[in-house]
């Protein structure tokens, strides 16, 4: 946190360690939606000069985690709810597509490395720490998508996946409160199941149910929650 010493750093990870560091901060939340992000205090935060930071919030940028205001300044990206029924529905088809694929192309070595992934994001789960369980996750569903062997198509999963990671991590958030984790690891055994059983049509099935359990999920941590404390993105004019 910014009153701790950060860790000593060897010459040229700069850029890295601020990249990670904040990315981090913003996916956990402990950066909130809309927190003004000074290049100076940051700077002097992780004992380094404005040029790192500011290639950090580039790369940030970049992922859609941070946003330019048109004063220039640079904020923590709000959560657009606006656009959340957009997002599922590309989310819906990429997950879809993907684990279609992969009940159709996946080899013994890709069932492998879903198990890994599987394993560690029950690891997660047990651990409770959703900064983890979300990097899991990622990494369990773009197993399967690199299953599928189309890298265009994985690749806009992956982006997908990313940009939802704040939206999943208050969706874990609700599951806690609802005491229901263990479903998604459920989930997660039932799609491997299809998978190694080269059954498309049910993987296609449960990729679908998975999506819309997250979609449900979240919508009712927003009722519930009326995320009073998290700042979305404002409302279209008109």
């Amino acid at each position: 946190m910014a009153g701790e010493a950060e860790p000593k750093r060897v010459k040229g990870t700069g850029v890295k360690f601020a990249y990670e560091t904040l990315r981090d901060e913003i996916l956990s939340l402990d950066l909130r939606p809309g927190s003004v992000l000074d290049e100076t205090l940051i700077a002097e935060r992780f004992a380094m000069s404005r040029s790192p930071v500011r290639e950090a919030l580039i790369r940030l940028a970049g992922e859609d985690l941070v946003v330019t205001l048109s004063n220039r300044s640079t904020v923590v990206a709000p959560i657009d709810v606006q656009s959340f029924p957009k997002y599922v529905e590309a989310l819906d088809i990429a997950q879809r597509m993907n684990t279609r694929l992969a009940a159709l192309l996946r080899s013994e070595a890709d069932l492998q490395k879903m198990a890994k992934r599987q394993a560690e994001f029950v690891a997660a789960v047990k651990s409770r720490n959703h900064l983890a369980m979300s990097e899991a996750n990622m990494a369990f569903h773009m197993a399967i998508a690199e299953a599928g062997r189309n890298p265009y198509l994985s690749a806009f999963y992956g982006r997908l996946l990313n940009q939802g990671r704040r939206m999943l991590h208050l969706h874990f958030a609700y599951l806690e409160q609802m005491k229901e984790g263990i479903l998604l690891t459920d989930e997660h055994d039932e799609m491997m199941a299809a998978i190694r059983d080269r059954d498309a049509e049910r993987a296609d099935r449960l990729a679908h149910a998975h999506t819309r359990q997250f979609q449900d999920n979240f919508l009712h941590f927003m009722k519930r929650s009326h995320l009073t404390d998290v700042q979305l993105a404002p409302a279209p004019a008109g």
